[in-house]
């Protein structure tokens, strides 16, 4: 570390000193409805970061980035009379810890708790105007009893189909349906579904934690296999989750991956009888128009009918094929490029459109989660089933055409299989009665078939599956349910809290029972009655923590009414008004967030039908060799190296000046650097190191009016940077600032009151050097400086007419070389600019002896006098 570094600026002396101001002040805490210092007249402005979680390698400097830009804005919005809620906490259940503390053998709470001691420490060294009074962490029992408050919620509702929303179960008591037909319809229920089973972690896992067969943490097999399982039924949400992104100011890129993921598709359900027994298998299809293309059909191998129709003669091979599977997660299965396997079942199937006999296959590519869990394969107009017909040898019959075509009397329909398989629409060919109809037409036509035979119907489709709530692990929250006698039952409100029992041993079991299994005593409820053995994902804490953050302390409400109200109004769909973090939650933590709101707000206990009204995503910052910063690589930079030697904010502004805040950007510490030295430029505005190698106050530092130029650099900089933070434009907001500090710098007299304005505006984006600023020129400077903390300060207000361009820089010539210069009205006539440059002392003295044969002037430009 340099001592040419350490003269820049003291930011080392005075940047824990301030830190320290805030907290003991508690200069950002937010008064709430209700308390005596809330002023309910001011506007509110809810700007909120992706929560951490807290893992034992502390912060990397791609952690701030975000975090910088919502505390700008929230300062500034601030600093412009709003009553600003910007929170932070803890993302603190899951996998990754309970992993940790089973390596190490240390309690899960034990290490979580020092890692968000860490992280804490770490952001409060970057000065962020958090109010710590509002802090969560999901695995505090005061948080998570209303996480499982919440699960009861879903878990006592339904969705009404004929309103479209979440009511109480208590309404289908009361019209007498019995307690099977309730458990149905919840929104929370229990499934035995596929799952991904970890025998190593001793738990399921989401697709998403599995990777090429392995689990994502460890890398250990996975299979799939059924379990009981609780389930959120999501899918009866997905036309409002698709059609309610239209209010949100989201990215358009991040809508679009929303609505993929939920899938919605229009086409008809189709019933096919298996031929040996009169069995019925139900398909969905959006392309009920090729009917009379479906030369086999293919079953998923979990699909409960595969039992029950495969032959003899197939049963070791789809017992086997069935196994392999398995032990794939669904992402492997459903990759197109992936080499197309099946087995046949030794059974057939007629097609309903035809009357045709076709095999019945299993294949891994058709997933029992999606649709039926069965496809009718048209091969000519589907590349999957088209790669597995040809792989296969199954017939292939073209039934539609890219233009019309008649078929002679008496032709065969299926001579010469087309080589390439058309996908698109086209005209109806080899289809009977839809012969000659353009695609749309012939859907209509088949639906109505179907409709009147009684044998299939108009259907919208979702590709969205109920979401899979359950973990068999220990580091989660307990669900408040008991089961009797073979049902389930929640919890009364009373009981919560629900605690998970204090294992000593919270390994995996070696079997899917639960860790939870190993307290005896905790999982007995009563005489008659156990505890639910499973605990929730960590998505659990992750869907509503926004909502505690506007009550976080309130012990008798998940948020309280008033607060809830004015913190999520305003009079739009979405309650947060920013909502900063990385894409890598783009689809699951949103869609699952804005499923709980959704019930929330059918159930009356918000008031808001959307979470998140605008909604901004940093990129990547990579490491200085161009790739993702990883521990892997060596590449990581630690956040409090940089601070320890440039200071917090310098990593503020360079994280900032990177550029465009959804970019992806690499690292440079050249590049802190540069920002260090142009904080090092504004810390000599006012100060200078004397002989004696101490701070003093800049001798140019005058009680004076700036100059007009000053004052017009200075209105750019207040108007440009106000309109560039509310569009999250922070590095053009940066170099405004660094060209009014080279005009101050260049400036005879720095100009004090000129100063301490630039300060305001600075203010958000180096908090600590402007306070320090601040309250050294107090010393001095009383009348000019007001009282109090910087960032309390409102923002400064441009003068539009400061910004009219009433001068103009001119230059004089003799010859065509330059001599001088002169500032002149704008308006300036031709004539009087001649007259300047002949009466130009410099001109003049060029000129000399000479004759002058012209003068050549460019209003508001130049004047060149030409002499020999």
């Amino acid at each position: 570390m340099s001592s040419e570094r350490r003269k820049q600026f003291p930011f080392e002396e005075f940047e824990p000193v301030w830190q320290q101001k805030w907290e003991e002040t508690k200069a950002f805490r937010t008064p709430n409805p209700g308390d005596a210092d809330f002023d309910g007249s001011k506007p509110k402005f809810f700007v909120l970061d992706m929560f951490p979680y807290p893992s034992g390698n502390g912060l990397h400097v791609g952690h701030p980035e975000g975090y910088t830009a919502t505390d700008i804005i929230g300062r500034y919005k601030r600093m412009n009379g709003f009553n600003v809620l910007h929170p932070m906490g803890w993302d603190a259940f899951g996998l990754p810890a309970e992993q940790y503390a089973i390596k190490t053998g240390q309690h899960p709470r034990a290490t979580t708790e020092k890692n968000v001691d860490n992280f804490r420490a770490q952001l409060k060294r970057l000065g962020f105007a958090y109010d710590w009074d509002r802090e969560v962490n999901t695995t505090d029992p005061g948080y998570f009893k209303w996480t499982q408050w919440i699960f009861l919620k879903l878990y006592n509702s339904y969705f009404d189909e004929a309103t479209q929303k979440a009511r109480p179960v208590s309404e289908l008591e009361a019209k007498g349906l019995s307690r099977a037909e309730i458990d149905a319809k919840r929104l929370a229920y229990v499934s035995e579904a596929p799952v991904n089973w970890c025998q190593e972690l001793g738990t399921v896992l989401a697709n998403e934690e599995v990777v090429d067969g392995k689990s994502e943490v460890g890398g250990f097999p996975v299979e799939r296999r059924p379990m009981r399982q609780w389930m959120l039924r999501i899918t009866a949400y997905c036309q409002r989750l698709i059609d309610e992104l239209d209010g949100l100011d989201w990215p358009d890129g991040i809508r679009l991956l929303q609505r993929n993921w939920i899938g919605r598709s229009e086409g008809a359900e189709v019933d096919f009888t298996v031929a040996e027994s009169g069995q019925v298998i139900r398909v969905f299809t959006t392309r009920p128009d090729t009917l009379f293309g479906a030369t086999y059909m293919v079953l998923a191998p979990e699909h409960p009918l595969v039992d029950q129709i495969v032959t003899e003669e197939q049963l070791s091979a789809v017992e086997a094929y069935r196994e392999k599977t398995s032990r794939k997660s669904d992402l492997e299965r459903t990759e197109l490029a992936k080499d197309k396997s099946g087995i046949f079942t030794g059974a057939f199937a007629i097609n309903p459109a035809n009357d045709e006999r076709i095999p019945i296959w299993i294949a891994d590519y058709v997933l029992q989660g999606y649709g039926t869990g069965a496809i009718m394969a048209v091969p000519a107009h589907d590349e999957r089933d088209f790669e597995f017909a040809e792989k296969f040898g199954l017939p292939i019959r073209e039934v539609v055409a890219d233009a019309p075509r008649l078929v002679q009397e008496g032709a065969a329909v299926c001579d010469m299989p087309p080589a390439s398989c058309l996908s698109g629409e086209g005209f109806a060919v080899n289809s009977g009665f839809l012969n000659g109809l353009p695609t749309a037409e012939a859907k209509r036509k088949m639906i109505a078939f179907l409709e009147e035979k009684s044998i299939g119907k108009k259907t919208i489709n979702f590709k969205l599956r109920d979401w899979l709530f359950s973990r068999q692990r220990y580091w989660g929250e307990p669900f408040p349910i008991v089961w009797e006698n073979g049902q389930h039952q929640g919890l009364p409100d009373s009981e919560l809290p629900l605690m998970p029992p204090d294992l000593a041993d919270f390994k995996p079991t070696g079997t899917p029972l639960p860790p939870l299994s190993k307290a005896p005593e905790w999982v007995q409820y009563s005489a008659t009655a156990t505890r639910e053995l499973n605990t929730m994902p960590q998505w659990a804490g992750s869907c509503w923590y926004y909502l505690r953050y506007c009550d976080a302390k309130n012990t008798e409400r998940f948020v309280g009414e008033e607060a809830e109200k004015y913190w999520m109004g305003g009079g739009k769909p979405g309650g947060v008004d920013l909502y900063v973090g990385g894409t890598e939650h783009a689809v699951l933590h949103l869609l699952y967030a804005r499923f709980w709101h959704k019930v929330l707000f059918d159930l009356g206990y918000v008031s808001t039908p959307e979470p998140f009204q605008r909604l901004v995503n940093q990129g990547l910052i990579m490491g200085e060799d161009g790739q993702k910063m990883s521990k892997s690589r060596g590449n990581v930079v630690n956040p409090d190296d940089v601070v320890a030697e440039y200071g917090a904010d310098a990593l503020r502004l360079y994280e900032m000046f990177m550029g465009p805040l959804e970019q992806v950007k690499p690292w440079s510490m050249k590049g802190v650097e540069g920002v260090y030295r142009f904080l090092g430029r504004v810390w000599r505005l006012v100060m200078e190191s004397n002989q004696e190698g101490e701070w003093a106050f800049h001798p140019q530092l005058k009680d004076v009016p700036a100059e007009k130029k000053i004052n017009k650099v200075l209105h750019e900089t207040m108007k440009k940077c106000g309109e560039d933070i509310e569009k999250l434009s922070f590095n053009t907001a940066i170099a405004q600032m660094m060209v009014c500090t080279n005009a101050l710098v260049q400036s005879e007299v720095k100009p004090v009151g000129t100063i301490v304005t630039f300060l305001k505006v600075l203010s958000p984006f180096a908090p600590h050097l402007a306070e320090e600023l601040f309250a050294r020129l107090r010393t001095a400077f009383p009348a000019l400086v007001p009282d109090g903390f910087a960032a309390d300060c409102t923002w400064p207000v441009y003068d539009l007419a400061a910004l009219v361009e009433d001068e103009v820089d001119i230059v004089f010539q003799v010859n065509g070389k330059l001599r001088d210069r002169a500032t002149v009205p704008v308006d300036i006539s031709k004539e009087d600019m001649e007259k300047l440059a002949l009466a130009n002392a410099r001109v003049q003295e060029f000129s000399a002896g000479l004759t002058i044969r012209k003068i050549i002037t460019i209003p508001g430009k130049l004047v060149n006098v030409v002499a020999n």
